[in-house]
């Protein structure tokens, strides 16, 4: 192998805007449906339920952290990253409703197990980030970012995206008490946090796309 090749940067991915959220939408979807057939029945639901919520997971996190990223190293991965902050935004919120999809599923086929693993509560705990998602991704294009003007649009999403992380960390911490392989999710999720935090308190460059 020649230097030139060892020396040349890893590209980004080459999908961007519109076009990587249909991407992300069909590669989530198929998977969520092969977990289920993998099984079928109520494991094959389980198996996509907790498929969708780590699929969530990794793209919000890719979200959340995409300014921060860029502003500490910015590199052709992190402007890729926050190019396309909407559609991987966009992206987890698709994740996230075929999370619902599976435990709505769950509920209608299986409710005696549904209800051993938390049940109603669950629903409920859940519906306030739901409702959370659905506001900051019907506020995620031009036009309703618009109408609702810039500075509702920024706190409507620095309130969601903190409540989000929120949701995730109460989520995965109660799971994390019983199976220390959850461990590793909560702590992508304090560095997540810590690394936002970092860059709002020192003096990094100001923001280029």
């Amino acid at each position: 192998m020649s230097n030139e090749a060892k020396s040349s940067p890893v590209r980004p991915p080459s999908l961007d805007g519109w076009p990587l959220l249909g991407a992300l939408a069909a590669i989530l979807t198929i998977a969520a449906l092969a977990a289920f057939a993998s099984t079928g029945g109520s494991e094959g639901i389980r198996m996509a339920i907790r498929l969708t919520a780590r699929t969530s997971l990794a793209l919000f996190l890719l979200a959340f952290t995409a300014s921060a990223m860029f502003r500490i190293r910015p590199n052709p991965w992190t402007r890729w990253q926050l190019r396309n902050r909407r559609q991987l935004g966009l992206g987890f919120a698709v994740s996230h409703l075929l999370h619902a999809i599976a435990i709505i599923a769950l509920a209608v086929t299986d409710p005696k197990l549904f209800a051993e693993l938390g049940g109603s509560s669950m629903l409920v705990a859940g519906g306030s980030a739901y409702l959370v998602i659905a506001a900051m991704a019907a506020t995620s294009f031009d036009r309703t970012a618009a109408l609702i003007g810039a500075v509702a649009w920024r706190r409507l999403h620095l309130f969601g995206a903190w409540y989000i992380w929120l949701s995730f960390m109460v989520t995965f911490g109660k799971r994390a008490q019983l199976d220390m392989a959850y461990w590793p999710f909560i702590a992508a999720l304090l560095g997540a946090a810590a690394l936002r935090l970092i860059v709002n308190v020192l003096p990094f460059p100001v923001l280029r796309r």
